[in-house]
C-alpha cells in the first residue's frame, strides 16, 4: 500500500524519551508494521483477513530472530490466533504472556473521511481502523521484542505473545488462548489501560487496568393469546413489557467500590474540574455519599465506575398492525461490578420488574464472570518504573474498565491480567470503534522505552 508521511509526523517519532538511535529505529519499525497491519481487513464475516494478518506478523517475527518452530497460527472457524514463544533460561518458571488481538470492528469506507483499511500518517497522526484498537500497540510490542532479541537480552521465563482473532465479537479464540495459558505467571494485556494527553498535547496521567466489569444480556419475553385490535383487552403484551422496562430503567443498583476503584477516584479527581472532581474525591472516601452518587451517575464518563449498570438495548413486539400483540421481547444489557454474580443481577431485575408473567433468560454469549486482578506489588512497581522512564513525573494509578477484553478469560482462570498499553491520546482523539480512528505517532517512541523496561522487569 502507499503511505503518505508528512514532515511533522517523522519529526514526532524522535522524542525526548527516545534519545537513542536504536529507539528511533525501533519506532520506525513499529510504525511500518502498524501501517502494513492496518491494510488487512481483519473483520469478522466473509473475507475476514485475520489469518492473513497473522501470517504477516509471523513472518515479521521470524525476520526479527524468532524461531519459526516457536510461532504457531491456529485456524478457528473463519479466523485464527497467533502464539509466539521466546524461550527463557528457566523452563520451570511460569511464562509471561503479552496478550492482544488482531481483529477490528467493521468500518465502512463510505462513512470515513479516509479509507479505514489504508494506513495514512498525516499531521502527526496514524489514521486507520486499528490505529488505536489495537494494531499500533501490537506493532510496538512486536518491534520492541525484536529489538530486545537483537540486543542479546535473555529472559529467565518464557515470553509468550498471544494474539486472539475474534476479541471484538465472540471471543472464541480468546477463551482457547486463556485455557492454554491458565498456568501463566501474569498477563500484560496491551489492549487495556493507557495514558491521557491534555488538549495541549502534554501527558497528564497513566492508568493500568486491573479489573473490568462482567458483560451480561438478559432476554425478557411476554406472551399473550392476542386477538383483533378492534377489541382491546386489559392485558397487552407490549404494555406489560413497557411497564417493566420503565421500572427497570428507573432502578439504580447500590454503589460499590473496591481497593482499585477507590485508588482510581482519588487520583483521577485531581485531573477533573467542577462538581465531578469533588464528587469523585468524596465518593472514594464515602461510597454512600448521596450527592456524590447523583453527580457521578449523571456523568457518562463515571456512571460505569460506581457499580453495576443495566440498560434496555433492544425491543420488539407484535406481528400485525391490526392485531393485539401475541409476543413482546426486550434485551437488557448489564455491565456488572467485579465479584457480583450475573444470576444475582438477573434476580434483582426480576424483582424490580414486578411482573411474574414475564419470562427471563440469560442469553449472554462470549462472556464469563470474573473478579479483579490483585494489586500485585511486582507488577505495580514494574509498570510505575517503566512509565517513569518513558514519561518522567507522570502520575500512575489503576483503573477499572466498563468494557470487556481478553483479560476476562485469563481472570476467569485466576491468572492475574493487567491492561498495560503505554499509548497516550487526547480524550478528543478517542475514536476506537468509531469513525476516522487515529493515534499520535509521537506515542510510539516513549512506548518502546516503556515496553523495554516492563518486558525485561517481568520476564526475570
Amino acid at each position: 500500500m502507499r503511505v503518505f508521511v508528512t514532515m511533522p509526523a517523522v519529526v514526532a517519532l524522535a522524542t525526548a524519551a527516545s534519545a537513542t538511535p536504536a529507539t528511533d529505529h525501533t519506532a520506525r519499525t513499529a510504525l511500518a508494521i502498524a501501517e502494513r497491519s492496518i491494510g488487512f481487513r481483519s473483520v469478522a464475516g466473509p473475507g475476514d483477513q485475520t489469518p492473513a494478518l497473522a501470517a504477516y506478523l509471523r513472518s515479521t517475527l521470524i525476520e526479527g530472530g524468532f524461531d519459526p518452530a516457536d510461532i504457531a497460527i491456529t485456524p478457528v472457524d473463519d479466523t485464527a490466533f497467533l502464539i509466539a514463544r521466546w524461550r527463557g533460561s528457566d523452563p520451570r518458571a511460569k511464562p509471561l504472556v503479552i496478550s492482544g488481538h488482531m481483529d477490528v470492528v467493521e468500518a465502512k469506507a463510505a462513512d470515513w473521511t479516509r479509507d479505514p483499511f489504508t494506513a495514512l500518517v498525516e499531521n502527526g497522526y496514524l489514521y486507520g481502523r486499528g490505529a488505536t484498537d489495537m494494531k499500533l500497540d501490537a506493532a510496538i510490542a512486536i518491534a520492541t521484542l525484536i529489538d530486545l532479541k537483537r540486543q542479546g537480552y535473555k529472559p529467565q521465563r518464557d515470553i509468550v505473545l498471544a494474539f486472539s482473532g475474534d476479541e471484538e465479537t465472540t471471543m472464541k479464540t480468546s477463551a482457547i488462548i486463556a485455557e492454554r495459558f491458565k498456568h501463566a505467571e501474569l498477563v500484560l494485556n496491551i489492549d487495556g489501560g493507557g495514558g491521557r494527553l491534555g488538549e495541549d498535547g502534554r501527558a497528564q496521567f497513566f492508568t493500568w487496568q486491573g479489573a473490568e466489569k462482567t458483560y451480561a444480556d438478559f432476554a425478557l419475553t411476554v406472551t399473550d393469546p392476542g386477538g383483533h385490535s378492534s377489541a382491546p383487552r386489559p392485558v397487552n403484551a407490549i404494555n406489560r413489557l413497557s411497564s417493566a422496562l420503565v421500572r427497570i430503567g428507573a432502578y439504580r443498583f447500590p454503589p460499590q467500590t473496591s481497593e482499585l476503584t477507590r485508588a482510581y477516584f482519588r487520583s483521577a479527581a485531581k485531573f477533573k474540574t467542577g462538581p465531578v472532581a469533588a464528587a469523585m474525591a468524596r465518593f472514594a472516601e464515602n461510597p454512600q455519599d448521596a450527592a456524590a452518587i447523583e453527580t457521578l451517575a449523571a456523568d457518562p464518563a463515571t456512571v460505569g465506575q460506581i457499580g453495576t449498570t443495566c440498560v434496555a438495548t433492544t425491543v420488539s413486539g407484535g406481528h400485525a398492525l391490526n392485531a393485539l400483540p401475541q409476543r413482546a421481547t426486550a434485551n437488557i444489557n448489564c455491565r456488572i461490578f467485579p465479584g457480583v454474580a450475573p444470576a444475582a443481577v438477573m434476580a434483582t431485575l426480576q424483582r424490580v420488574a414486578a411482573d411474574p408473567g414475564i419470562a427471563w433468560k440469560d442469553v449472554t454469549e462470549g462472556s464469563v464472570a470474573n473478579d479483579a486482578s490483585p494489586m500485585r506489588a511486582n507488577f505495580v512497581a514494574a509498570v510505575t518504573r517503566a512509565m517513569g522512564k518513558a514519561y518522567p513525573g507522570v502520575p500512575v494509578f489503576p483503573a477499572m474498565s466498563a468494557g470487556a477484553s481478553d483479560s476476562m478469560w485469563f481472570r476467569y482462570h485466576k491468572v492475574p491480567s493487567y491492561g498495560a498499553s503505554p499509548v497516550f491520546i487526547k480524550e478528543s482523539d478517542e475514536f476506537s470503534h468509531g469513525l476516522n480512528e487515529r493515534t499520535p505517532v509521537a506515542s510510539i517512541a516513549p512506548a518502546i522505552v516503556y515496553y523495554r523496561s516492563l518486558f525485561t522487569d517481568l520476564s526475570k
